[in-house]
């Protein structure tokens, strides 16, 4: 009778288990994250192995899964550099140039460990498919894997907190399953609006010891824009529309 009962038990948990829903789950990490238009401010600051930093102030703003663009305010030297970014293509617009630049996922126009992809990040869900979700002791783990061979990384590992649906850690790999980085995501700060999310993002590198590099959200709410803020003709313009 007792082994019965027990079965029944493991058979009644077993639907459960199977009702993990890792695309669904992530969509939401993705929401949680950010509003699907939002525009926000952020600092970036890259360590070095002597202690030295280098800062940047970017004003960023996004629409929907793929469209991204960031203003440089700091420092002076790097002030009216925009980056945008459409699905995988990217450029940078550089005031003394006059004209975009083709830039890709795997560069860094900060010279950092967060790379384009990082700085200029779209919907997880827009770039990657969920090929595995299980649920741990104090955590749900995604396994990510890229849709197209222009994702920055090929796989990624992500571990969401059951109760906020918010990363906590997520390690990002190469097609070969080298591990190129880890970002841990913490500080939860309300920002408003709904808007609940870490406020800092810090990456370190096994190919760049002693590096490290930390991003901090000082604000974020939505606000949308029109599609043609997104192009190449309106980076020049960008500034105008800070508020």
């Amino acid at each position: 009778m007792k082994r019965l009962l027990a079965l029944a038990l493991c058979l009644f948990a077993l639907p459960a288990l199977a009702a993990i829903d890792g695309t669904q789950i992530l969509q939401k990490v993705d929401r949680n994250l950010e509003p699907e238009a939002y525009e926000s401010y952020r600092q970036l600051v890259d360590i070095q192995p002597d202690g030295s930093k280098k800062e940047y102030v970017l004003y960023t703003i996004k629409k929907g899964r793929d469209k991204v663009v960031a203003l440089f305010l700091a420092p002076p030297s790097e002030k009216g550099r925009v980056t945008l970014r459409l699905a995988e293509n990217m450029w940078l617009y550089m005031p003394d140039v006059g004209r975009p630049i083709r830039i890709t996922s795997l560069q860094s126009v900060t010279g950092s460990i967060f790379n384009n992809a990082d700085i200029l990040r779209i919907d997880y869900s827009a770039e990657y498919a969920v090929v595995a979700a299980e649920e741990q002791k104090d955590a749900l783990l995604l396994t990510l894997k890229a849709k197209t061979a222009e994702v920055a990384y090929d796989r990624l590992k992500m571990w969401v907190d059951k109760t906020l649906l918010l990363p906590t850690t997520i390690e990002a790999y190469a097609a070969s399953g080298l591990l190129i980085k880890t970002l841990h995501f913490s500080n939860i700060k309300d920002f408003g609006g709904g808007i609940k999310r870490p406020a800092t993002v810090t990456t370190d590198s096994p190919l760049q010891k002693g590096y490290k590099s930390v991003m901090q959200w000082s604000g974020i709410k939505r606000a949308d824009y029109p599609d043609e803020t997104f192009t190449l003709n309106a980076l020049p313009r960008i500034q105008e529309l800070r508020k």
